[in-house]
């Protein structure tokens, strides 16, 4: 299939039911996804003018036969692009930072648009296969659409999955592992899974928004101390993320 993920050099694309694994003690996740990056919207030739993206840099790949359907994606991957830009300043404050601190981190951030179809899950035999198995989100954070259909699920600090039931007319915001590395945990990574039980089908939308990819994710100074040590390595966003993105689909670019 000319759209499969797994045969594009970049991560775009097309991936179908149980073709990608975020819980390497599940078989495989009960979704398809479609994947897209950066594209400018008045771009006729669909080529991506951005070569910061790292390992998503280049273009999307979009299905032939779909009047609109790209204009509709990038119509709205725009706009939660410019709101994730909105929310930067807020946890900057919450940090007790300048407001201003993420804004030359945050000039070209390689945000990855997914949309996921997730089936009924009629057969509940085989616990090792959900719609998507337990993981945390790879940037700063994730904005989420999802519809009416309650699947996702978060993990409290209690170790118990507490379900995220939608709430018409909100996005969902999860905190992911840029954030938590640049924090060192101050903002923890928000695991979650989803579990499509209710007999019908489940559409959601997430954008994954990160700093730029050069960037690198090293402990802040507020964030660390003598009796709080930083915990992770440092490393640059766009290795981190590329490293996920390998292990999730389980091919090397």
């Amino acid at each position: 299939m000319p759209l499969d993920i797994h045969k594009s050099p970049n991560f775009k694309g097309y991936t179908a039911l149980l073709g990608e694994n975020t819980n390497p003690e599940n078989r495989g996740d009960l979704h398809e996804g479609f994947d897209l990056g950066w594209e400018d919207i008045d771009c006729s030739d669909g080529s991506s003018s951005r070569r910061e993206d790292g390992a998503m840099s280049g273009s999307n790949i979009w299905p032939e036969g779909l009047p609109g359907f790209r204009q509709a994606c990038l119509d709205y991957y725009h706009a939660a692009v410019h709101l994730g830009k909105l929310l930067f300043p807020l946890f900057a404050l919450a940090l007790n930072l300048p407001e201003d601190f993420f804004e030359d981190k945050t000039t070209k951030p390689a945000a990855i648009m997914r949309l996921l179809y997730y089936p009924p899950q009629i057969d509940t035999t085989d616990e090792r296969v959900e719609g998507i198995g337990a993981h945390t989100d790879y940037e700063c954070f994730t904005i989420l659409w999802q519809d009416d259909v309650q699947a996702l699920q978060v993990l409290n600090n209690e170790g118990k999955w507490v379900d995220a039931v939608p709430i018409p007319g909100t996005l969902v915001v999860n905190l992911g592992d840029q954030f938590a590395r640049w924090t060192n945990d101050v903002f923890k990574s928000t695991v979650h899974r989803a579990i499509n039980r209710s007999g019908v089908e489940r559409y959601s939308i997430p954008l994954f928004f990160g700093t730029d990819y050069n960037v690198k994710l090293e402990a802040l100074p507020g964030c660390v101390s003598d009796s709080n040590p930083a915990k992770y390595e440092v490393v640059t966003a766009g290795d981190y993320v590329k490293s996920r993105l390998e292990a999730t689909y389980n091919y090397t670019k």
